[in-house]
């Protein structure tokens, strides 16, 4: 298939996504997850903290944190799932879990004292509606008498259409929540099958009707391209079902077959994934389907109603990117709590136990769960200024990149400038003397032009365990 697709503005050929279809980072962080080592434990973290405080001492003020909690329950097991995750349908271990992330908000309170002001809060998993009602509600009054949630936070949560309904979600709304994130994947039922996932339309229409009833800000719908049985008439049907529901946000991710790495991806029948000119086929269609129902493509598979503040957000260059991907919150100090969550706390990252019995040790020991993480050093803290602005803004002011981290940019980047020019080629950037440019046609493959400049990625030959750009 090499018709060119036109979508949103730009011409996007078959034959362009096949040539830049190539494994790569999401880049939600640079430096990138993997990179994170075990010799960055508790005692860095509660530095981080520390430091934290003594900054906001200093400035008479401590800028707003962002919140991420992980569920990790699910009562069964989607074989595409990469997430971490327990499977289980015995809800009696949503207790204890609960108690060690009292323990673990416990442990921020005493470094940070009652009551940091908070702008964003996210709950994944997991299925987070893996909890009751009464467990969800008192989720939330623990983080609230710990931590100064704003009357205009964004309050986030992931949501399973089947273990959740409209007296559900006026629960959810009751306690504050103000965004949706519903997990559809695919609407075709021999693919639902294929995937062990199987939810009807009618109940995810159901859901979304509710949630505007209720007045949820946004609510997003996550789908999955190259998944087993799929091809292009049966995917383009569900982006028609999805274009009919109208969600004011659409997650578009591209499936990665990583049975080596993923347990649950070993029940999948390799022979029913969809070959790659399928898949690219697919791709083009949802592009084109989303462009012509009104939907602002983000970036990195994201699309957006015009209205909708992430597209206000990318219009007014106010975009940014962190752990749970776009957002419009500035760029802010993150704690993750729960097992395997990632924080975020001045220069450094930090990642918890990925099992649950690591962390409830780590915390019966009142100690930080944390296992991993990376101190930034000043390249690191140089590139992702520059990887950030491109994804996020999709524009790199030499100027602004030379004052801020001192160096002369075009000295710096060399040879990544070099790089950039099969690209520019391509029409997917403009280099001038001041500033490279994504084109309308590059954000389609903003994760190919950032990883010009990942000074890791550029040094690993073997990038088979990161997700393909297409």
């Amino acid at each position: 298939m090499n018709t060119a697709i036109l979508a949103d503005g730009p011409i996007v050929s078959a034959d362009l996504l096949r040539r830049l279809d190539q494994p790569g980072p999401r880049y939600t962080s640079y430096p990138t997850a993997d990179r994170f080592i075990e010799a960055f434990g508790p005692e860095d973290y509660e530095r981080a903290l520390r430091s934290r405080m003594q900054g906001a001492s200093r400035n008479a003020g401590v800028a707003p944190l962002s919140l991420y909690v992980h569920i990790p329950f699910c009562a069964s097991l989607c074989y595409y799932c990469a997430c971490n995750k327990i499977i289980t349908r015995h809800h009696e271990r949503a207790a204890p879990y609960l108690k060690a992330l009292e323990a673990e908000i416990g442990l921020h309170a005493v470094e940070l004292g009652l009551h940091q002001p908070v702008s964003q809060l996210h709950l994944g998993g997991g299925s987070p509606t893996f909890l009751s009602d009464e467990e969800l509600s008192g989720l939330m009054a623990m983080l609230r008498r710990t931590f100064a949630i704003s009357a205009s936070a964004e309050i986030s949560i992931e949501v399973d259409p089947r273990t959740a309904d409209p007296q559900r979600l006026r629960h959810l709304a009751a306690l504050g929540f103000n965004r949706l994130s519903l997990g559809v994947q695919d609407f075709d039922p021999a693919v639902q099958a294929a995937v062990h996932r199987v939810q009807s339309f009618d109940s995810v229409r159901q859901l979304l009707e509710s949630a505007r009833a209720l007045n949820f800000r946004s609510t997003n719908v996550d789908l999955i391209y190259g998944l087993p049985r799929q091809t292009p008439a049966s995917f383009a049907r569900t982006i028609d079902q999805v274009c009919a529901l109208r969600p004011d946000r659409i997650a578009l991710y591209a499936y990665a077959h990583l049975p080596q790495r993923f347990k649950a991806q070993r029940r999948i029948d390799i022979g029913a994934l969809p070959p790659a000119p399928d898949k690219i086929a697919m791709l083009a269609q949802a592009i084109e389907g989303f462009g012509a129902a009104g939907y602002v493509y983000i970036g990195m598979d994201h699309f957006a109603l015009p209205d909708d503040p992430l597209a206000v957000a990318k219009r007014q260059g106010r975009l940014h990117r962190n752990f749970q991907g776009y957002s419009t919150q500035p760029d802010c100090d993150l704690i993750g709590l729960g097992v395997s969550a990632i924080g975020k706390i001045g220069a450094t990252y930090s990642q918890n136990a990925k099992t649950l019995e690591e962390y409830q040790d780590a915390l019966a020991q009142h100690t930080f769960p944390v296992v991993r993480g990376l101190a930034l050093s000043r390249d690191d803290l140089l590139r992702r200024a520059v990887i950030m602005a491109l994804m996020c803004q999709g524009r790199v002011e030499f100027e602004s990149i030379s004052l801020s981290h001192l160096v002369d940019f075009r000295r710096t980047f060399a040879a990544e400038l070099a790089s950039l020019r099969p690209l520019q080629a391509e029409g997917l950037v403009t280099i001038d003397a001041d500033a490279i440019e994504v084109t309308p046609l590059g954000w389609y493959f903003v994760r190919s032009i950032a990883m010009v400049f990942d000074r890791h990625l550029q040094a690993d030959r073997a990038r088979d365990h990161y997700s393909r750009v297409i």
